[in-house]
């Protein structure tokens, strides 16, 4: 009865950040990314991605990913609009302030390589494993076949 009581009390306690899980303060690199189809649980690995992501301890963040197979045109100088298009798909950035509990990281984004992301904020959950951590999205419809999808990153420490 008393390891009863002792468990329901535990579970009743809200949850207390720690001071190592609030610093995710670094420079990580991507390790490996995948998608998840909710309805069916089929797990679609990444293209190969490369990609960092930065926490600073003033409360900001930045992110850069690219995404396989991403174009190379010829030159600067004959880089054609078909070019730029090409680039422009195949990469994500922005930056912006951050706050972060323990469980959930909230970007909120001040500038963007899509303005329809700048002014918005973005939630992913956390999990940690020693200098790796993992970045959850919540469920949304994906951009190439509208299933929806929860994509995982898993991104390295650079020490």
């Amino acid at each position: 009865m008393r390891k009863l009581a002792l468990a329901i009390i535990a579970v009743a306690i809200p949850y207390q950040a720690t001071a190592d899980d609030i610093d995710m303060t670094g420079m990580y690199r991507l390790v490996s990314e995948q998608r998840k189809i909710v309805d069916t649980g089929e797990i679609v690995a990444g293209s190969g991605s490369q990609g960092f992501i930065s926490y600073d301890k003033s409360g900001r963040m930045l992110v850069v990913l690219t995404r396989s197979p991403r174009p190379k045109p010829e030159n600067l100088d004959k880089m054609t609009d078909q070019d730029r298009l090409g680039l422009f798909r195949t990469m994500t950035a922005y930056s912006g302030t951050y706050k972060f509990d323990g469980r959930t990281v909230e970007h909120s984004i001040d500038i963007s390589w899509n303005e329809y992301w700048t002014g918005t904020k973005q939630v992913r959950t956390v999990e940690r494993d020693g200098d790796r951590i993992t970045l959850t999205t919540p469920p949304f419809p994906f951009h190439t076949d509208g299933r929806m999808s929860v994509n995982m990153l898993v991104w390295e420490r650079v020490k």
